[in-house]
Formats: C-alpha cells, sequence, structure tokens
C-alpha cells in the first residue's frame, strides 16, 4: 500500500533527524500524484529556528521543488500529529489530507507538550499569556488600501 511507504518514510526522516541531532523526532513528506515532492525531519535545534518543524520544513521544499505556494492536490505525511503552527501551515498551503502516525498525547509523554498553545488559541486577547497591544492600524490600513487597489497583486 502506497499510503505505509510514504508513512514509513516520514518515520524514517524522524529517526534520521533525531539521531543526527538535528531536532526532535519528527519527520514529514508531502505526496502529490502518488510521488514524493517534499520531505525533511524536523531542524529547530540544528537551525536555531522555532519554526523548523517537520511539517514546515517538508511544504518549504515541497514549494520550492513545485515553484508554487499551492499545494491543493497534495498530501501531508507527518510522523506525529500536527502542532497548532505546522496545521495552520497546512491549511495555508491548501494540501487536501494530513495522515499522521504519532498522536499529540503521544507527544506529550515524550516532553513535546503543545496543549497550552491549543488552549490559548480560544481565549480573548486579554487572557493570553502573551500579551498583545494593538497599534498603527491607521497606517497599517493604509497599506491594505493599496493592496486592494493593486491590479498585479498575485492572490492566494
Amino acid at each position: 500500500m502506497e499510503r505505509k511507504k510514504f508513512m514509513d518514510r516520514a518515520i524514517e526522516l524522524s529517526l534520521k533527524g533525531s539521531s543526527e541531532g538535528k531536532g526532535g523526532p519528527f519527520g514529514a513528506v508531502i505526496v502529490k500524484n502518488g510521488e514524493i515532492v517534499g520531505e525533511s525531519y524536523n531542524q529547530v535545534t540544528s537551525t536555531n529556528d522555532p519554526t523548523a518543524h517537520a511539517e514546515v520544513m517538508a511544504i518549504r521544499d515541497a514549494c520550492k521543488n513545485l515553484k508554487t505556494f499551492d499545494l491543493t492536490d497534495c498530501e501531508v505525511y507527518t510522523s506525529c500529529e500536527p502542532c497548532p503552527m505546522c496545521l495552520g501551515a497546512i491549511y495555508w498551503s491548501r494540501a487536501k489530507k494530513i495522515y499522521y502516525a504519532n498522536t499529540r498525547e503521544d507527544a506529550k509523554k515524550t516532553g513535546f507538550d503543545d496543549s497550552f498553545i491549543y488552549d490559548e488559541i480560544p481565549l480573548p486577547l486579554s487572557e493570553r499569556k502573551i500579551k498583545m497591544e494593538q497599534i498603527g492600524q491607521k497606517e497599517a490600513l493604509h497599506v491594505f488600501g493599496l493592496w486592494d487597489k493593486n491590479e498585479g497583486k498575485i492572490k492566494y
């Protein structure tokens, strides 16, 4: 079965990256029309980049290889249920399906607990742990207005 082959590759990448000290035990592949078009493993600690999760890095690889930011016809295979950041990136990429191996509860038992983010998202801004303050709206809205009028913009 092809799906097992792709998941096995994601798990293989999770082992490779973590055993080589690149980052946590996470791997992901992006598949289009039965072919791997992007893949990666977690590289947070080796790149000092907190966004270098396996899914994000695999999306970047697929987009580079396909020369597009739209992964509409792609599927994501990931060794673990995506964290909120990765899930957001997958939605922005427009991938059509996610296959995952480990659950977020499995990850939590291994020290990768992202439940605090899931808990924060539905809270009103005033109740979140990271405080948010709005400034410069008038100036920023001006840029939005220019964008709206730009007939040459590339929508995404």
